[in-house]
């Protein structure tokens, strides 16, 4: 199993700040938003006397309101073909498990989300990656660079959109060339769709869900996590209309027991969350995004592409290694009693000699702190190479 690159740093981040030193955090998405009232509400007012254990598939009053905010979307689902997971990551484990042998390939685009890897691994599976590129903003490659990495042995294709860590978002057109391709050649189609509502272009959001002719091989994962600043619940869900892949997901969720009770009373309040809340959310996610590039793109030979959607950047430093470069800003740097905390690109990656110039950074901070933190990297970049690193 690979270390995450998100959080194998933490070690050196708890020691600095045992030392006094403040800590701008931009390794890691958790949002610095306040979790709607309506949520908190729920917590407050739990007065059940016993924490009992849900149904496996998670509750149905849940599941029946998830049909409801999907509807929204274009999404037509019934509360049967929703399973409850504790958070996002079950429920790609579960996917994973379900869908794929020992041996079997999965496709991603190179980089993606570092657990996507560590779970192919823990399951036997196998990745195969399509690469994309910095320099391009990490727009998708033809469809034909998909399948030339299609063999006997590949059985999914698995899709994040909009992207992490990247933020690319998918066009109308590359889903329909990705659904072509599921259908070519039967494949399971995955679909992290986590982030559908941190979209900050005019180009439309497409579900795996609205492509025709493919809903049998479509397997959606979400959470509940980021879109409500609700990461401790540990609320996921997936989602399938294959009755083959939902009875074999629900062994795994019987054996595992059942989702978090709690986690799922405020998940399903959350969904009355105020359209209000979740603009006023889009907005300062957008300002800071805009904020972010635009000062990060100001340091000299950094280079950071605009991301079209979530809330997270991979930005390219001069530096040889940036899992050197990251560490080091915890263990040996400070500027006024400050350090910043990235992740490093490598981990991003299925070749761990790719993305050595690259970090991941999530903006998930107010600007005032991006600002600092910013000021902080500036700095660090000027002593690390000042010093021949």
């Amino acid at each position: 199993m690979p270390q995450s690159p998100i959080r194998k740093l933490a070690k050196y981040a708890e020691a600095a700040h045992r030392n006094g030193v403040h800590i701008y955090s931009l390794n890691i998405g958790q949002p610095d938003i306040k979790t709607p009232k309506c949520a908190l509400d729920a917590v407050a007012n739990f007065q059940q006397d016993i924490l009992q254990y849900s149904p496996s598939q998670g509750g149905i009053s849940l599941r029946a309101k998830m049909v409801q905010y999907y509807a929204e979307y274009g999404i037509d689902i019934s509360p049967d073909e929703i399973i409850v997971t504790t958070g996002g990551s079950e429920a790609i484990m579960f996917a994973y498990m379900a869908c794929l042998n020992p041996g079997d390939e999965i496709i991603v685009t190179d980089p993606s989300y570092a657990n996507y890897m560590a779970f192919a691994i823990s399951c036997g599976a196998v990745v195969k990656s399509v690469k994309t590129h910095i320099e391009d903003g990490f727009k998708l490659p033809p469809v034909e660079e998909f399948e030339k990495q299609i063999t006997d042995k590949t059985r999914a294709i698995l899709i994040c959109n909009p992207n992490n860590p990247t933020g690319y978002l998918y066009s109308k057109q590359e889903m329909q060339q990705i659904r072509d391709l599921v259908k070519k050649y039967d494949l399971y189609l995955l679909s992290d769709e986590v982030y559908r509502e941190f979209i900050y272009t005019k180009r439309p959001y497409i579900s795996a869900f609205h492509l025709e002719g493919i809903e049998d091989n479509v397997v959606l994962i979400d959470s509940v996590s980021k879109r409500y600043s609700l990461c401790g619940v540990r609320i996921g869900a997936l989602i399938t209309k294959n009755k083959a892949v939902h009875k074999a997901v629900m062994k795994f969720c019987q054996a595992r027991l059942s989702p978090p009770l709690l986690g799922q009373v405020i998940a399903e309040s959350a969904l009355a969350t105020p359209h209000e809340y979740m603009e006023e959310v889009y907005d300062e996610y957008l300002e800071r995004r805009n904020f972010l590039i635009d000062q990060l793109n100001q340091i000299p030979g950094v280079f950071a592409p605009t991301p079209m959607g979530a809330f997270y950047v991979m930005v390219q430093l001069p530096v040889d290694d940036t899992d050197k470069f990251c560490e080091w800003c915890l263990t040996d740097f400070q500027y006024e009693g400050q350090t910043v905390m990235m992740a490093p690109g490598s981990g991003f990656y299925t070749n761990p000699d790719d993305g050595r110039q690259q970090v991941r950074m999530a903006y998930i901070l107010n600007k005032e702190d991006l600002a600092k933190a910013v000021l902080v990297l500036r700095k660090a970049l000027e002593v690390y190479n000042s010093q021949g690193n």
